[in-house]
């Protein structure tokens, strides 16, 4: 029964992803590991290390092999790693499929790892997708959304780009379609911080503020 429920609530807020590609209100959505809050409707976030907490491990199907996938596999370990939200569907996915690739070939030598969710797809259409564009990082085959809901992102708009710090707890949250030289010069700077960095605000604590500016309209 908890997980139907799970997976009723999952799929209710789907369905405002796949109608609102790239649109909606202000993004929030609460777990027990984080928050995120869009204040203002602002679709860049970023949170200082003192503010930030580790998220759930997150695991699923590989698209391609449909060997298990997890975040707290050994490539991961002690990177940065870049979490993005995407579906072969999605116009703004396709759009910004080469700057993620060319991002990750070049901060892969700086521990960063990249992996993808993909959302609600038609699994070949996915493979096609992920074949067309050369993409070289794993993503795990999300249909459901259950993936998503452990990591607690806000579900109001696709693509998503959530990039965690070497302790695996979000540094910035793109609410949208994200540009390689955004996405290159926030990697390096979380990838470049140390591993000893602050520990997670304690729960309760006051949700962090942007420090991004209102971004325009999403895709």
């Amino acid at each position: 029964m908890r997980r139907f429920c799970l997976l009723v609530a999952v799929m209710a807020a789907l369905i405002g992803v796949i109608s609102g590609c790239g649109t909606g209100d202000d993004a929030v959505a609460q777990g027990d590991t984080f928050q995120f809050v869009s204040p203002g409707g602002q679709t860049v976030i970023t949170y200082p290390p003192a503010d930030r907490k580790k998220v759930a491990d997150l695991s699923g199907p590989d698209l391609v092999t449909d060997q298990p996938l997890s975040l707290s596999d050994e490539r991961f370990r002690d990177k940065a790693v870049v979490i993005n939200v995407w579906g072969s569907w999605c116009g703004p996915c396709r759009g910004e499929a080469d700057d993620l690739e060319r991002v990750y070939e070049q901060t892969n030598g700086l521990g960063v790892e990249f992996l993808g969710i993909n959302l609600r797809d038609d699994r070949q259409s996915a493979k096609d997708f992920v074949a067309d564009r050369s993409v070289g990082f794993p993503s795990i085959y999300d249909y459901d959304g259950i993936t998503l809901s452990s990591l607690t992102t806000p579900t109001a708009v696709v693509p998503t780009t959530v990039v965690l710090d070497r302790q695996h707890r979000p540094a910035a949250v793109f609410l949208k379609a994200v540009t390689a030289d955004e996405l290159d010069a926030t990697v390096r700077k979380v990838a470049a911080e140390s591993v000893s960095t602050p520990a997670s605000a304690a729960p309760g604590s006051p949700a962090p503020q942007s420090s991004a500016p209102p971004a325009p309209g999403r895709p």
